[in-house]
């Protein structure tokens, strides 16, 4: 595990290009002694970035707590792809809520993408944006999939989408591995780590507190809640607990809910600018459709960024650089003189059914959790929804809070390997049909 999730020096980061990429961060101030404030946030990811930016553009007093540093978890390192919708598809959606509320919460997650892109324009975030996004079927099944999904989505959620055949994709994507690809021109991808330092300086320009190195050990509930730490204590009249797959302990009855999965990005060494449009010609986030996909893109440095590899049991791959450098030569082998120069990981959190988990543990603390590997443009909707819910406009946590979850089976001692076994089924299903 150290290999892959050993720290940076003196940015305190995982070794990753995000890391290597953007200028070193000043460590804010730990949290020392005892402060009272509006609303107090868990996690300086984007779920609770964007919960305090909602909250301090309301007037709200913010201060967030942060273990490590902004966007040390999945923040700051995960694929970069922001997509409309959630992890899972919206026929999933009606099942669990219903056709009224899955329309609303599709709607809801379009509007997420509009504040995200809001966001990067207001507060002038420079985070390597670039539109469009390409889910691509490998095998005919996948393929019928996604072609019945854009019908759907088009006719009962006014969402066109285009289609591209085989050829027209080539002239996209230069890979033989896809059969053509479901193209979406509103979402896109962005350097996750440069998004949520950017969060976090539009935070503090509206006035939130963010404390770095001030990992949460306890959680008091009542009337005025409490975050403590080691060196201090937060009070507030609300929480908000965003700490998603890191967690551990704050609050069992969220943790039993998720499993955090490992997921893995490897980069390229540079490119250079032909070589890498001749990859992905107009720059879009690519990403297969079966249960161990693989994910891609380019930097704005020309590297090309492929991740995958999704580990269910805590533990990285073997050879894991090997292992993404094959991956990567399966959907280019063009690339056959080409290996992964660098590699890193972390956790997302799914939840068992892949839809979000959002609302209140009680009457005054709130969270969000269970993106399931889609929470590039959904966590920034989340931390709106919460800042609502806070301020007494409760209609759109009403709705998430009813879509129902369930906790994983096993407890803590088998619900992994439970897992394990169910995703070890998913992907011979999809190697064989």
């Amino acid at each position: 595990m150290s290999a892959v999730f050993s720290s940076r020096s003196g940015q305190d980061h995982v070794a990753s290009w995000y890391a290597d990429s953007v200028p070193a961060q000043p460590l804010r101030a730990p949290l020392a002694g005892d402060l009272d404030t509006d609303v107090c946030v868990l996690g300086a990811g984007y779920t609770g970035l964007s919960a305090a930016l909602s909250l301090a553009e309301r007037g709200f007093r913010v201060v967030v707590l942060e273990a490590q540093r902004v966007g040390w978890g999945a923040s700051g390192r995960n694929g970069g792809q922001a997509i409309v919708g959630y992890g899972c598809e919206v026929d999933t959606l009606e099942a669990l809520v219903g056709t009224d509320d899955a329309r609303h919460l599709f709607d809801f997650s379009r509007e997420g993408m509009a504040l995200l892109r809001h966001r990067l324009q207001r507060y002038q975030i420079d985070c390597d944006w670039r539109d469009g996004h390409a889910s691509v079927p490998i095998r005919p099944r996948q393929e019928r999939t996604l072609r019945a999904g854009m019908i759907e989505l088009a006719e009962r959620y006014d969402y066109p989408l285009q289609w591209w055949d085989r050829q027209q994709l080539r002239e996209q994507l230069d890979s033989p591995r896809y059969s053509g690809a479901m193209f979406d021109a509103a979402s896109g991808h962005l350097h996750p780590l440069a998004y949520a330092q950017g969060l976090a300086r539009a935070a503090e320009q509206q006035g939130v507190v963010i404390l770095e190195q001030s990992p949460v050990l306890q959680l008091i509930r009542g009337p005025r809640p409490q975050l403590r730490t080691a060196h201090g204590s937060v009070s507030a009249d609300h929480v908000v607990i965003a700490g998603n797959a890191l967690l551990q302990g704050i609050a069992p009855e969220l943790e039993a809910r998720i499993m955090p999965v490992g997921t893995y990005i490897g980069a390229t060494p540079v490119l250079g600018a032909e070589r890498a449009r001749g990859l992905i010609h107009n720059d879009m986030a690519v990403a297969d459709v079966s249960w161990a996909l693989d994910y891609f893109r380019l930097s704005a440095d020309h590297r090309l960024l492929f991740g995958g590899r999704a580990s269910y049991s805590a533990l990285p791959p073997p050879g894991l650089r090997g292992v993404m450098t094959r991956r990567m030569h399966q959907v280019f082998p063009q690339l056959a003189d080409v290996a992964m120069e660098q590699v890193w990981g972390g956790y997302v959190d799914i939840t068992r059914n892949r839809a979000p988990d959002w609302g209140r543990l009680t009457t005054n603390v709130y969270y969000a959790q269970g993106f399931s590997g889609h929470g590039v443009a959904a966590t920034g909707l989340a931390g709106a929804v919460l800042a609502e819910a806070i301020a007494g406009q409760n209609e759109r946590i009403d709705v998430f809070e009813r879509i129902p979850h369930r906790r994983f089976p096993g407890g803590r001692l088998l619900r992994t390997p439970l897992l394990v076994a169910a995703m070890s089924w998913y992907k011979l299903r999809d190697v064989l049909w």
